[in-house]
């Protein structure tokens, strides 16, 4: 498996050589891409260097120790040293998902349970906000229903990494990490429409999309059937006397989008766009991911809406994910944004699951 990164040593020193190019940089997505992959590229070399120093340090310990019985337990403490790199390093040489390094969409819909469904709705995007305010993440809405008490019946938003920021670190995106959160999100407390104080069981969906630049996806404007219409609830003066709101169809793949959150019929064109081109990709890569062998697709589920990855448990205070057994009891904290420990351990679980089939 190691043997592989001797050619990656030569991809990066070329890399280098791109990069100091200024011609590269007149194409920022050229420049942003090849960014993306030198960072890649410079966790792997230098976890490699660093087991292989270990190595050899390892091997003049032992050497030395025939001699000197001193230095027999600095062999073993290099033994321990040496592992712990190599396991770095094997992570680090597992296939990623190559959409790990984009930005995400994210859409929250209300489910089961009516009202008190929009209100959690609107729980897990302040919790999606709050968690990319500690990552220097912002945070845009593209389309938006508010339910009557101030929840959403649905939301989409686009999470992108603070642009002008240092090289972020491999698998730190925001798709590669916000992407185990796809799938139905279970809730249980007492609804503030319960009068008699009985716990109530609701549920919201959420799915993940791995933002789309046009140089990913390709769309032939012959495809698209546009509809334009007057936009409904909460809003702007504009809403009801204008046709500002847009529906896009992808006719090829029967694909809608709808936009009405902007005023102007321009911008919501413009999101709906973004989203579509979004779906479109996620469609392409799922479309990929069933052409690959069992224990790609034994993975972590990440974008599966009828899987119940979550549960929410307010009297308890605990939050428990499915999937990967993680449980805790600081669901307050968990909903103000402090979710990488429960992100974490879909992360390892994913890992886990792609070594074993690199493995078997």
């Amino acid at each position: 498996m190691f043997e592989a990164v001797e050619g990656l040593v030569e991809e990066h020193a070329e890399l280098e050589q791109r990069l100091a190019a200024p011609e590269t940089h007149a194409d920022a997505r050229l420049a942003k891409r090849l960014n993306q992959r030198y960072a890649q590229l410079s966790a792997v070399i230098g976890a490699w260097r660093e087991w292989r120093e270990y190595g050899d340090d390892l091997g003049a310990a032992r050497e030395l120790a025939t001699e000197d019985p001193t230095f027999a337990a600095e062999a073993e403490s290099l033994v321990e040293k040496r592992a712990v790199a190599e396991e770095r390093l094997r992570r680090l040489l597992v296939p990623r998902d190559p959409t790990d390094d984009k930005d995400a969409i994210l859409e929250v819909k209300s489910g089961e349970g009516g009202e008190e469904s929009a209100l959690f709705a609107g729980d897990l995007l302040r919790m999606y906000s709050r968690y990319a305010e500690t990552r220097g993440w912002k945070v845009e809405i593209l389309d938006a229903n508010e339910s009557d008490l101030g929840g959403y019946k649905s939301v989409t938003v686009a999470v992108k990494a603070r642009q002008g920021s240092a090289t972020p670190e491999p698998g730190a995106a925001p798709y590669a990490l916000l992407k185990f959160e796809g799938g139905v999100h279970r809730v249980q407390r007492v609804p503030v429409t319960e009068s008699q104080g009985r716990i109530h069981t609701s549920a919201a969906g959420v799915l993940v999309l791995p933002e789309a630049e046009q140089v990913d996806v390709q769309l032939d404007e012959n495809d698209l059937r546009i509809d334009v219409f007057r936009s409904s609830g909460p809003g702007g003066q504009s809403v009801n006397t204008t046709d500002s709101a847009v529906r896009i169809t992808h006719v090829p793949t029967g694909i809608v989008v709808s936009c009405q959150n902007e005023k102007s019929q321009l911008q919501n064109r413009d999101q709906a766009m973004r989203i579509l081109r979004a779906r479109l990709l996620a469609a392409a890569q799922e479309e990929a991911d069933a052409e690959a062998s069992e224990a790609r697709r034994s993975q972590v589920r990440t974008v599966d809406r009828s899987e119940r990855i979550r549960t929410y448990n307010y009297a308890e205070n605990r939050i428990s994910d499915h999937r990967t057994g993680y449980k805790s009891y600081n669901l307050d904290q968990v909903l103000n944004g402090e979710l990488q420990p429960v992100i974490d351990s879909c992360v390892d679980a994913d890992l886990v699951a792609r070594l074993d089939a690199l493995e078997n």
